[in-house]
């Protein structure tokens, strides 16, 4: 009877058991998987770049290894000096005037997500999701008891929603927009007039916006970068900003993001996190600073060389039969279209999915995508050019080898 009343329960708690795995990560666990056998794999799939972390970074890090201020228990919010340098670092990059009381620190871009959701939340909000949209967005969304209500772009609207979409799917549960520019994973950036139109749109409907600008010094060409509340400044009373030092300063595994919005939401953002991790790295927070306090000399020289991968990958891809490539306008992605591949015999195989054509390519050609179902966009792929000159283009010529 003990035991038949033990098998009532289940191993694994219902919420953890719907989340999905992140197909980016496990792609990227793939190839390093075939690396680590002395495979001659080619990975596209993780974001981060391949450059180095600033070395003034660096070095301050490794002082503050030696500081036993930095051997304890700091405030749950950040510290108070990296705090007010985002602010600065705000102020002067996006013209946002905020302060340190509207900030706080993270351990990275992901779990800021789950601060800013779990904080604005309750059981049956909807979130207005535009797709093709970063993996980890609909699942923080649904683990914090909300509903993911996806809209749907593709390239012939520049992967970008519109006023009318948002209307057309609003309804009385609607309680936050999450809108993202530049876009991972479709590179995609919203003109100003459009940022202002969704903003206004966003404040005449009385709704939160969480607003992702990780990738905001990476974009190309005419385009530009634009701060919602800063173009609509009546809804940054119902804004929060998600960004950090990860894509700009090539830090991705320093692990520091940060949150910034109104105090009140931010100081019980602050109490969630003093429940789940506490203080982020104080060392890495101190690297964080130096990064924020320095210029952008590296973060330009980054954005020169992808500029230049952009351009090739972007045009190798579109010289491939059957793929369609929307010119990604910032980050570091190609999402590039394989539906005209859909149905077609490829190494003995039927392709049906995206996600059946990067299984066959990883097993082929030994290169690593990251199929469209984990963005919401069946037939689509993921490729980043954050890696060297040589493994782009030898891997994009893989995979037109592959499919020609």
């Amino acid at each position: 009877m003990l035991i038949m009343r033990g098998m009532r329960h289940r191993r694994l708690s219902r919420k953890v058991s719907a989340i999905t795995e992140s197909a980016t990560l496990a792609i990227d666990a793939q190839a390093k998987a075939l690396k680590a056998a002395g495979e001659s794999v080619i990975g596209f799939g993780a974001g981060e770049p391949d450059f180095p972390t600033p070395s003034h970074v660096v070095a301050a890090a490794e002082k503050a290894c030696a500081d036993p201020r930095n051997h304890h228990y700091t405030p749950a919010g950040g510290l108070p000096e990296l705090r007010a340098a985002v602010a600065a670092k705000t102020r002067r990059d996006s013209g946002f005037e905020i302060d340190g009381a509207n900030v706080l620190i993270s351990n990275g871009g992901k779990q800021a997500l789950f601060n800013a959701f779990f904080s604005l939340l309750d059981p049956g909000d909807e979130v207005l999701l535009p797709a093709p949209y970063w993996v980890t967005y609909p699942e923080v969304i649904r683990m914090s008891g909300g509903v993911a209500v996806e809209l749907p772009t593709d390239e012939t609207t520049g992967f970008q929603v519109t006023v009318e979409q948002l209307e057309t799917s609003w309804s009385e549960k609607t309680k936050v927009l999450l809108f993202v520019s530049p876009s991972n994973p479709t590179g995609a950036v919203y003109p100003r007039a459009a940022v202002r139109a969704i903003g206004r749109w966003a404040a005449e409907r009385g709704i939160w916006v969480v607003t992702d600008e990780i990738y905001e010094h990476l974009v190309y060409g005419d385009n530009h970068f634009s701060s919602l509340p800063v173009e609509v400044p009546e809804l940054a009373d119902r804004c929060l900003v998600v960004n950090g030092v990860a894509k700009t300063y090539a830090m991705t595994g320093w692990r520091v993001g940060w949150t910034i919005g109104p105090p009140e939401i931010i100081s019980a953002a602050v109490s969630l996190q003093s429940h789940t991790t506490s203080n982020v790295s104080n060392v890495a927070q101190v690297a964080a600073h130096a990064a924020l306090s320095g210029d952008l000399q590296a973060t330009s020289e980054m954005r020169y060389a992808f500029d230049q991968r952009r351009r090739t990958m972007h045009k190798m891809l579109n010289d491939i039969e059957g793929v369609d490539c929307y010119e990604p306008q910032g980050a570091f992605y190609c999402f590039p279209s394989f539906k005209g591949l859909l149905g077609r015999t490829i190494a003995g195989r039927v392709i049906n999915s995206s996600l059946e054509l990067a299984e066959v390519i990883l097993e082929e050609s030994r290169v690593a995508i990251v199929p469209g179902e984990g963005f919401g966009a069946p037939g689509y792929g993921r490729l980043s050019y954050a890696l060297g000159d040589e493994d782009l283009v030898e891997g994009v010529g893989r995979i037109a080898d592959l499919l020609s």
